[in-house]
């Protein structure tokens, strides 16, 4: 679980995945109003798997002394960012939330609530019972974090399910909407790999 035999293509190209990450949201990424950064062209519509491989690596790095069972995050855009994950930490499943209560999921799941500020609604997060195991150590990774309340409802599952949530990582955060305080406030570990300060005339201001 600790070494980079999963990672080996880009476990020395941190630094550079990061810098290119920053890249990739000023040259194209859209700022819309002040609040809102869309990222379609290779996260949240269309993906790039090479990046998203070298984003694997670095949250590797960012959590490299931990020991997870399971991979837990979001539908949809969520899915893509754990997966390529799961390599670098020797292949842990990948459990993710469902926004909708499917006709199977009849045996008993955990729930719970997640309000979307950007969307003005509060969806219910779903997983199934059977999928999260009491002891179980379990590493967030979503794709966004703003209000951070889409991790702070998987945290929420995880500790129903009486596991521990050994760390959050996210992609991209838009660090003036304190998600990631609010998180750390509750005593959890959170990794963002790239944190906007501010959105301005169209322009997107890291920290």
């Amino acid at each position: 679980m600790k070494d980079w035999k999963n990672c080996s293509r880009t476990k020395n190209n941190y630094q550079p995945a990061m810098k290119e990450l920053k890249e990739k949201i000023l040259n194209e990424g859209v700022a819309i109003g002040t609040e809102i950064v869309k990222v379609d062209h290779f996260l949240n519509h269309m993906l790039d798997i090479g990046f998203l491989e070298r984003i694997g690596a670095e949250f590797r790095k960012r959590f490299a002394d931990s020991e997870i069972d399971k991979i837990l995050t979001v539908e949809a855009s969520g899915i893509a960012v754990a997966c390529l994950t799961a390599p670098c930490f020797g292949y842990p499943p990948v459990v993710f939330a469902k926004k909708a209560r499917p006709s199977t999921m009849n045996d008993g799941f955990y729930e719970a609530d997640a309000r979307s500020f950007t969307k003005g609604t509060v969806s219910k997060f779903r997983v199934a019972k059977d999928l999260l195991t009491a002891g179980e150590k379990v590493l967030i990774i979503d794709d966004f974090m703003a209000h951070g309340e889409a991790s702070m409802a998987l945290t929420e599952i995880v500790g129903q399910a009486g596991g521990k949530v050994i760390g959050i990582g996210a992609v991209i955060e838009k660090g003036f909407q304190g998600g990631s305080r609010r998180l750390r406030e509750k005593g959890y570990t959170v990794e963002s790999l790239a944190v906007i300060k501010e959105i301005s005339d169209g322009n997107i201001i890291f920290e």
